[in-house]
């Protein structure tokens, strides 16, 4: 088997340079600034931990791609092949703060775009060091991050193969205990299983792993404790009746994907027959509301009705979905306040769930690549509640 290559070539970001170029003229920007780590990632290929030290691009109208960083992540720049000129500062907050070491190396001049998530005190250090610029809050990087290339869709599409064979091995976890006939396994246990197989397949299977803020997990939760949408794992142990959830994705050369199925253990009652069936049509519904040219509000609206029609509108407690890439929740969102309009080449998530107090969580997400035609699930583990019984 031929090992996948999570490392994008070098002139890969090129092109994602030329892109955020492109609408920085539109916008009138002489440069752009920005310290968040996806972003960086993004423009240049490096990964790091982010901390109180900053790590910021600087990006020049006319070409020029400028990295600050601390001395000691210099090396491990550079072992990345990261896209840009490296200007390096000693320490933080050293003797000539960080911002003032990039402003010597660039002169900042004219109108410069800054991503509006760069912290206050950052921004604040940057305008003392930049008094000739006009510093612009601006989401330009967000949206140019929207639409994905061809090679960031492949990464996205083995991160949900990889995806769904962490669904099924939790699956198989728990089938493996039903055959034994002892204790099933707990949340905790599931959850440490199921994440051990998406990193495991990534070491053995790829090489140049990248390890983003999350490389592979998710969320394991069953009965009431599923009821919390964000539940974290506990040490509550699966039993007979049970509904639970496998909230799981994990992140290819830094492109995550998400995954998400509920199962019963054991013959499903009335009430779980029908609080599943209610999520599985409004998913069904989400697949076909997500295409090019809707409104992210709109495509919400009509699958989220789905399941206000089956009268379990109270038991509604988040959007649709909302977008994925270098972050595994990042804009746009699939939300009533959000009116962008989906294009084809973005990659969104399509999670109705309904929670319902003291008893149990039901949700299914795939994520989904918006094409000219439609939209495709990159993530196709079995989704109704037939498929999703485990059998006691």
């Amino acid at each position: 088997m031929t090992e996948f290559d999570q490392r994008l070539a070098p002139e890969f970001f090129d092109r994602v340079q030329t892109r955020v170029r492109e609408r920085m003229a539109e916008a009138g920007f002489d440069a752009f600034l920005t310290d968040h780590p996806e972003d960086i990632a993004y423009l240049t290929g490096f990964f790091h931990h982010p901390s109180e030290r900053p790590v910021a691009i600087w990006l020049e109208a006319g070409g020029r791609v400028v990295m600050l960083l601390p001395e000691l992540e210099r090396e491990y720049a550079e072992s990345q092949s990261s896209r840009a000129e490296l200007v390096a500062f000693f320490e933080y907050p050293g003797v000539v703060a960080p911002f003032e070491v990039l402003a010597r190396a660039v002169s900042p001049r004219g109108r410069v775009g800054f991503a509006a998530s760069m912290p206050s005190a950052r921004l604040s250090a940057a305008r003392e060091a930049m008094p000739d610029a006009d510093l612009v809050a601006s989401g330009l990087l967000t949206r140019a991050r929207y639409v994905k290339f061809p090679e960031e869709v492949e990464l996205h599409r083995e991160a949900a193969r990889v995806t769904d064979r962490m669904l099924d091995a939790g699956v198989q976890l728990v089938q493996a205990a039903v055959a034994a006939g002892g204790d099933l396994p707990t949340e905790a246990e599931l959850e440490r299983h199921v994440t051990a197989t998406g990193t495991g397949i990534m070491y053995a299977e790829h090489r140049n792993v990248v390890v983003a803020s999350l490389l592979a997990g998710g969320l394991v939760y069953s009965g009431p404790n599923s009821a919390f949408p964000h539940g974290l794992p506990s040490v509550n142990r699966l039993k007979a009746g049970d509904t639970f959830m496998l909230s799981l994705g994990c992140a290819v050369g830094g492109r995550f994907i998400e995954g998400e199925r509920t199962f019963v253990l054991g013959e499903p009652t009335a009430q779980q027959r029908r609080y599943h069936d209610a999520i599985h049509a409004a998913q069904l519904r989400g697949r076909e509301t997500i295409r090019a040219g809707l409104e992210c509000r709109e495509a919400n609206r009509l699958c989220l009705d789905v399941i206000r029609d089956a009268g379990l509108g109270e038991y509604i407690r988040h959007r649709q979905g909302h977008g994925i890439g270098l972050g595994m929740h990042e804009a746009p969102w699939l939300e009533d306040g959000d009116a962008t309009q989906l294009e084809a080449g973005m990659v969104v998530s399509n999670e109705p769930g309904i929670y319902v107090p003291g008893h149990a969580g039901y949700r299914i997400s795939d994520s989904m690549l918006v094409t000219a035609t439609g939209a495709e699930p990159l993530t196709t583990f079995p989704r109704s509640l037939d498929e999703c019984t485990i059998a006691l």
